[in-house]
């Protein structure tokens, strides 16, 4: 007995039962001919029966075998082979599963017809050899044609029989072909070529059914399709709702296999032979719109998804589809979301990673320069701090993702002093519309660019800064407001221990002078400079300007009020709390209760406010420091120490520091 008794007229059946038996389903798969048998392999959960069965024979044989289901996987021309089948499981009781071939997306350049009367009735009007591939049960019809045995050849499959009733018609020799398919779009191409033909006539056969190879072939010999469409509507499922629906029927556990892909720029021609070879091999392609459309080939079901825990939940509800490729833009390690799904997927699915060229090594080479001695950063969708890294570095690759990001560039570079910093442009690489151009930032103040776009911003200015804290007090614009001084400066930073993407906060910031570091210390992070005092605000404006340190965000208020709607911070430097150091450490330690805080201290009452606030907070202190300047004065030929006021910085924090 058997669980499913497949009827595969088509590559869609023989699919079906060999998918079955791979899942320990028993199967039986009748086909009609020994053609078909010898396209399945018999196998513990699949045996094969060949020959062509009538209404009572089907009858007979499901009341034998009384399978569970019965799924009609026959060709859509086969209208009465479809109605025998129906008819024996009602008869029988059994469950019937229609499997229709999806219809091909038609294109321009065809002729479609619906009969093969019809397209007798086209081509008597034209001139020109026919490559006739629907088979010898249609061949008759074309007979009507009145040059019929010059024009036609015809493509049948070589069963003696067949080549008898083909000759019988008056088609033989060259003009008659013997052969067994499935045929590629090469082999039809070179068929139209060899004999000349300019018609090539088949019917709406469904991807699977070599439709799609024979359009390909004829739109590259320059020859005209003519289109036998459907003989009527059926109704059914493809191969993938029946694979889904047979999964839920039978408990089938499926283990998927996912490729997570880099298909380039975008085009075709930026795709990899091994990613073409996986889109082709797939039964499913997921990824955003135009990710999923540049990978797509005919017949491929698509998702259009790109989310990661989203495209898992897909793939959980989708048993039906067992390889899958997730389209991914240029490179899997370059920017790219392979790393979330890696950790997703690995848990359900077989995964692996095919590479893909990125867009940095497509841009680079465009224009000829190296991207080895480059830094490369992303503002697609995430800050980058483009403006402290073009600062830093001669030689910045940036992926920008709005319409108005090298115009915005461009004006931050000529705000800080760099309208003279060459900006090399790529939009919509590798399509027919691509665009590659350079310009100095001056002179981008106004372009909208394309949001698919890449820049590579040379600056021979760059300076890396200080490798260690401490810039000389007269490097700042210090007006009459306070500033930190270096020695001190050099300390307090050196204890907050500063990361390259901190997120901090200078309270009662002054002039800037510690703000200014932070912000040379963490190029990726970001700083808030928090100060009341407008005189001090303005100073702080011309300094940011004078470093250029574009992600240091000035934030004019009295604190906490001021720091409410800033983001958490990773660390905090308190020069300066208008006696109001206990509510900005309770606001600090709310937004994030492991923030790092350096204290600066001038006064005994103040070292003593801040040891009551750890206290009373449960602060690790980690050490209290006094810090004692001198400064040496000239007087006359002599070198007199002059002492600076005494400052105490405190170091805290709560819980474990990394």
């Amino acid at each position: 007995m058997y669980k499913v008794i497949v009827f595969a007229g088509t590559t869609e059946g023989y699919e079906i039962s060999r998918w079955l038996s791979e899942k320990k389903v028993s199967v039986l798969s009748c086909v009609a001919t020994e053609y078909g048998a010898r396209a399945l392999r018999e196998s513990e959960y699949l045996k094969v029966q060949a020959g062509r069965l009538d209404q009572e024979e089907m009858k007979k044989l499901l009341k034998e075998e009384r399978p569970e289901l019965v799924v009609d996987a026959t060709h859509p021309y086969a209208v009465e082979v479809t109605k025998n089948i129906k008819t024996a499981c009602v008869q029988t009781a059994c469950d019937y599963q229609r499997l229709l071939r999806g219809r091909s997306v038609y294109e321009n350049g065809a002729v479609y017809v619906e009969s093969a009367g019809e397209a007798v009735a086209y081509l008597e009007r034209t001139q020109g050899n026919i490559l006739l591939t629907t088979g010898s049960k249609e061949l008759r019809a074309f007979t009507a044609l009145s040059d019929y045995q010059e024009r036609i050849y015809a493509r049948v499959l070589s069963l003696p029989s067949v080549i008898a009733d083909c000759a019988a018609l008056g088609v033989e020799g060259k003009h008659l072909i013997g052969m067994q398919g499935p045929f590629s779009t090469q082999m039809n191409l070179a068929m139209l070529r060899q004999y000349e033909c300019r018609y090539l006539v088949t019917k709406d056969s469904g991807t699977a059914g070599g439709f799609w190879e024979k359009y390909e072939a004829a739109m590259q010999a320059k020859a005209t399709l003519v289109v036998i469409g459907r003989p009527r509507e059926e109704e059914g499922d493809d191969v993938f709702l029946v694979k889904q629906k047979l999964a839920k029927r039978f408990h089938l556990s499926v283990r998927q296999k996912v490729t997570l892909l880099g298909i380039g720029m975008g085009s075709p021609e930026t795709m990899t032979v091994e990613g073409r070879r996986a889109c082709q091999e797939a039964d499913l392609i997921v990824g955003a719109r135009r990710m999923a459309e540049a990978a797509m080939q005919p017949g491929k079901a698509v998702c259009y998804e790109y989310r990661a825990d989203k495209i898992c939940e897909y793939l959980k509800g989708h048993p039906e589809f067992e390889r899958i490729v997730v389209a991914l833009s240029g490179d899997v390690g370059f920017y790219s979301g392979a790393r979330k799904l890696l950790e997703l997927l690995r848990e359900q699915a077989e995964v692996e990673v095919i590479c893909g060229i990125s867009s940095v090594v497509y841009f680079m080479a465009k224009i000829d320069l190296s991207w080895d001695d480059a830094k490369i950063v992303s503002a697609h969708g995430r800050d980058c701090n483009l403006l402290a890294q073009i600062q830093r570095h001669r030689k910045v690759f940036a992926i920008l993702g709005r319409g108005d990001s090298v115009k915005m560039l461009a004006r931050s570079l000529t705000e800080y002093g760099l309208s003279q910093a060459v900006l090399h442009v790529g939009e919509r690489l590798s399509y027919p519309d691509e665009k590659i151009f350079s310009a100095r930032a001056g002179e981008l103040l106004e372009y909208s660019s394309d949001p698919l776009s890449v820049v590579c911003v040379e600056n021979p200015w760059a300076d890396a800064g200080c490798s260690t804290h401490g810039l000389p007090d007269e490097a700042f614009l210090r007006g009459k407001a306070p500033m930190t001084k270096a020695e001190v400066r050099c300390v307090s930073l050196g204890k907050l221990m500063l990361r390259e993407d901190s997120i901090c906060y200078d309270v009662g910031a002054g002039t800037g002078s510690v703000s200014v570091e932070m912000a040379l210390r963490a190029p990726l992070g970001r700083v808030y400079a928090i100060e009341k005092n407008p005189e001090a605000v303005r100073l702080l404006w011309e300094n940011k300007k004078k470093f250029r340190v574009d992600h240091l965000t000035i934030v004019e208020g009295t604190a906490p009020e001021a720091m409410e709607a800033l983001e958490p911070p990773t660390h905090a430097f308190i020069g300066g709390s208008s006696g109001n150091l206990g509510e900005i450490v309770k606001c600090l330690l709310e937004k994030n209760p492991r923030v790092r805080m350096v204290i600066n201290c001038i006064t005994l009452e103040t070292v003593s406010e801040a040891l009551r606030v750890i206290k009373e907070w449960q602060l690790e202190c980690t050490d209290l420091v006094q810090v004692a300047v001198s400064r040496s004065k000239n007087l006359g030929r002599y070198h007199m120490m002059m002492g600076e006021n005494p400052i105490y910085i405190i170091t805290c924090h709560k819980g474990e520091q990394l």
